[in-house]
């Protein structure tokens, strides 16, 4: 295991591990000599795109550090249905024991990345970028934020230290929307950019007095979304704009086409149906 991963991902593997095998698996233990060793193939048994072996091999190493994991595509890499993305080997109880863990790690890091890439392809030549959310599997936000990075896309804040955000309860908590952002210019770092969430053109226009470095235009239609930016870019140009809420992939072109820099879609992590792929012996 070459990669270094943060201990969190040991955790979270561990704690899968535990709540699969529970006090053993009397399935492979009563069928399978423990001195029996096999080679098996980690298969893509539909189109996608890979992400997460890093991850499928350190649930192995969790268990015997003797298991090799040989990968034949890139993480980030679209394959067709069939294709063999990694060769594995190992003592046959071990690969047996962790398969449905690790199975279940690649397909949902691989369901994000591919899912992910549709949405970078539905806005590509826009100028406008597509992000993550914090709406990830508790434990598993490092892992998923990997995969949407696989799939060509961006990552938002990885946590609530990682940068100033006024939502509309923040909002609504202070009194005001330029409350809010002069209390928080006044407390954060100066190196964390602030940005506040608008749901009407009066609280974009407040949030351009306010200074704000992001704008956030939130569950806005189309038309809202194209005044909203002209406004930005002729009231406070330089404001990075970024747009959520509703973000189908079949609207995210629209969007796209307003002006914004980010597109924030939380169904990439949320929503994300998981890539189907087998490990044979």
């Amino acid at each position: 295991m070459t990669e270094i991963l943060p201990k969190s991902v040991d955790a979270i593997i561990d704690l899968a591990l535990a709540e699969d095998i529970g006090n053993g698996d009397q399935t492979t233990n009563a069928t399978i000599p423990s001195d029996s060793w096999t080679n098996a193939r980690l298969l893509a048994k539909g189109v996608l795109v890979m992400s997460g072996l890093a991850f499928f091999e350190r649930v192995f190493d969790r268990l015997d550090a003797r298991v090799t994991v040989r990968s034949r595509v890139a993480e980030g890499q679209l394959v067709p249905r069939g294709t063999v993305l990694a060769e594995v080997e190992g003592a046959t109880r071990t690969l047996l024991i962790g398969e449905r863990t690790a199975l279940n790690i690649i397909q949902r890091l691989s369901g994000i990345a591919t899912l992910t890439r549709r949405y970078v392809e539905a806005v590509s030549g826009s100028g406008a970028r597509i992000a993550d959310t914090r709406k990830t599997a508790p434990g598993m936000r490092f892992m998923e934020k990997c995969a949407v990075l696989a799939g060509g896309g961006s990552n938002h804040r990885f946590a609530l230290d990682s940068g100033v955000l006024i939502k509309d309860n923040h909002i609504i908590a202070c009194g005001s929307l330029g409350d809010a952002v002069r209390r928080a210019r006044a407390a954060a770092p100066h190196l964390l950019k602030i940005e506040v969430e608008a749901t009407s053109l009066e609280l974009v226009d407040e949030a351009i007095t306010s200074g704000a470095d992001v704008i956030l235009l939130d569950n806005m239609s189309t038309a809202m979304m194209v005044e909203a930016v002209s406004r930005i870019r002729n009231g406070r140009p330089g404001t990075i704009i970024e747009a959520s809420g509703n973000m189908s992939l079949e609207r995210v072109r629209e969007v796209a086409a307003t002006g914004v820099d980010i597109i924030s879609v939380g169904a990439l992590t949320h929503s994300a149906p998981a890539a189907d792929l087998s490990l044979e012996f």
